[in-house]
């Protein structure tokens, strides 16, 4: 049985090296030396080599910035997902390949994909009966994240093809930024139509490609490794206390407003008195845990964006910008603007 992993440190979340191998090597692709960009992110070979090593989003964000500026290809993000393996998604890879169709291989690798990333702005889903990949919102979107919306969406769309031999797997691709003015590459590379500053992030498989058995399909195999990635999922979340997953609710729902106990609970599948009972029994409350959520957030959206100080507190659900320079002063003492220019000061 696998250890369990330690919580991420960062509110924002982690995702594993095995996402930053596949960037490294579009960027040597790309014709760009990744040697001064290890050294200067701290990737050194043995954690490349552990498939449990971990980086902070935007640190990775940050990586992805940096390659795109070396490379001086905006479209990194694509050559990402043109390198992209089984392997490169852990064991949900390997489990997804095995599947006994496509449309199953895309549910296998976004319910295990806790397994190797954490994000605070939510996780992916799948409409099985739209035929969806759902990649969540990452907004506000800027130079530092296009990347990362580019790289998973075309991601998935590489193992598809892998999975299949067919390159024509699409009927549409809906990307939530605007678009970048690689409107025509975008196209040529999904073979589809694509729809930026569209609501959702998302892919949609023709129906004969997610009905199609995946060339590597092997029911004992794909039930074995399932199993494997359950005990792994298990283990990550037998760690959670009840406001651990109070919290991890609330943070994609803090954008733009304040989640309420009754939202909470309701996708908790309980009732809002049992929640208040449970937390109260942690030592904790609604109340204390989306203050200390917010905090957490604040000062890590602070160090490691560039977003704006009324972005911020729309990303914290804060009514006004107002309110969110008032709740950051009680919790250090200090105005948010004045942090930031001591956090520039200090890097």
């Amino acid at each position: 049985m696998t250890p369990k992993r330690p919580k991420t440190t960062n509110a924002l979340g982690d995702i594993s090296l095995l996402y930053v191998s596949v960037l490294l090597r579009a960027i040597e692709a790309e014709g760009g030396k990744t040697e001064k960009l290890q050294t200067q992110f701290h990737l050194g070979d043995s954690a490349l080599a552990s498939p449990e090593s971990r980086i902070s989003i935007p640190r990775y964000m940050r990586l992805g910035h940096a390659g795109i500026t070396l490379t001086g290809n905006p479209a990194l993000g694509l050559r990402m997902g043109a390198l992209t393996r089984p392997a490169d998604a852990g064991l949900a890879g390997f489990a997804a390949e095995t599947a006994p169709s496509i449309g199953q291989a895309l549910s296998t690798l976004i319910r295990y994909s806790l397994l190797t990333s954490q994000n605070s702005r939510g996780e992916p889903t799948v409409d099985k009966t739209a035929r969806l990949a759902r990649f969540h919102s990452i907004s506000p979107y800027n130079q530092y994240n296009y990347f990362v919306v580019d790289s998973i969406l075309a991601a998935w769309v590489q193992l598809v093809r892998h999975m299949t031999g067919r390159y024509d797997v699409l009927e549409r691709v809906c990307i939530e930024y605007p678009s970048i003015g690689l409107d025509e590459l975008f196209e040529s590379w999904f073979r589809c139509p694509v729809e930026f500053g569209a609501t959702e992030n998302s892919i949609q498989l023709k129906e004969s490609v997610w009905r199609q058995t995946p060339t590597q399909s092997h029911d004992a195999m794909h039930s074995k490794l399932t199993n494997w990635c359950e005990e792994e999922l298990r283990e990550i979340q037998q760690g959670w206390s009840v406001g651990d997953r109070v919290q991890r609710l609330m943070t994609p729902l803090l954008r733009g407003e304040t989640p309420t106990l009754e939202t909470i609970a309701a996708k908790l599948g309980t009732t809002p008195w049992t929640l208040q009972r449970q937390l109260n029994s942690e030592g904790t409350g609604f109340r204390q845990l989306l203050d200390e959520t917010r905090k957490q957030l604040a000062k890590d959206y602070l160090k490691e964006t560039n977003s704006s100080l009324s972005e911020i507190a729309w990303l914290l659900g804060f009514a006004n910008p107002p309110a969110f320079h008032k709740a950051y002063q009680r919790w250090y003492g200090i105005s948010p603007g004045e942090s930031r220019k001591i956090i520039r000061k200090e890097r």
